[in-house]
């Protein structure tokens, strides 16, 4: 009997159904594991050509209409940033949960009025212990004067990649919140008092800067990942179980004439 007919015998017809959706789930797992590296190019490449390009001033005369422009600004995520200001201490939030040296503890952002300018800029100014965060007392890290700031351009965060967690709307009227999980400019900006730019800028560790708060890098890995792996995985288990089932049919069916026959003999 041909194999075929077999596979779609009463006998097989269930099991025909689940191998074959066995097959088709394999190679939708592996064509999602291949859109999910392609994206990862995609996400390598652009960051790899925003680290790759000169630093940008953010200035009187740089902030034109390109750098209003939110997604404009934001498509420059990790480009090294210039930027030089006064800090506005009294507006100072803390992002919450962020460790350093398996200790944990905050990261200072603080809005930094640009010079020559009526705008501000959110600063990630780096990692406190958690300890000096719930003293409330920051005053000890401040950076009081002119300086200028060297770090690179960072989007705003809204929630967590994986999970639930954000941060709450504020209500109308209520006070300023201290304690953020996210640097979500757009939250952010209706409680400080200068308009804000759509990106902030994550200050870069200086040699000369030995004192907290402790700056840090973007925490990115420009890799391809697994992906790759996977999908051979997933589209090699598909070719096993496609192709391993009418074998199994065929091995199976004269396992069972083999049995009827002695059966018979022994009769």
């Amino acid at each position: 009997m041909n194999i075929l007919v077999r596979m779609f015998s009463r006998r097989w017809l269930l099991a025909t159904i689940l191998v074959f959706a066995g097959v088709a789930l394999c190679v939708r797992l592996g064509i999602w594991q291949l859109d999910r590296l392609e994206k990862r190019r995609a996400f390598n490449a652009r960051v790899q050509a925003q680290i790759d390009q000169p630093p940008v001033t953010l200035s009187g005369v740089a902030l034109n209409e390109d750098l209003h422009n939110a997604a404009e600004l934001q498509r420059m995520e990790y480009r090294p940033v210039r930027v030089s200001g006064r800090y506005d201490f009294s507006q100072e939030i803390a992002i919450v949960n962020q460790s350093y040296s398996n200790d944990w503890g905050v990261h200072l952002v603080t809005p930094l009025v640009i010079s020559g300018t009526d705008q501000a800029i959110l600063v990630d100014r780096g990692w406190i212990p958690h300890q000096d965060y719930q003293d409330g007392n920051w005053s000890k890290y401040a950076e009081p004067g002119l300086v200028e700031v060297q770090g690179v351009l960072r989007r705003p965060q809204t929630k967590a990649e994986i999970g639930g967690r954000s941060d709450p709307t504020p209500a109308p009227g209520e006070a300023p919140r201290a304690a953020w999980n996210f640097v979500n400019l757009e939250q952010i900006g209706k409680q400080v008092s200068y308009p804000l730019l759509s990106a902030y800028v994550q200050q870069a560790p200086d040699p000369a800067w030995t004192g907290l708060p402790y700056r840090t890098r973007p925490d990115i890995e420009l890799t391809e990942g697994p992906h790759m792996s996977y999908a051979i995985q997933w589209f090699a288990f598909a070719a096993l179980l496609g192709v391993g089932y009418p074998f199994f049919i065929r091995w199976q069916e004269q396992r069972t004439r083999q049995v009827q026959r002695e059966a018979a003999a022994y009769n």
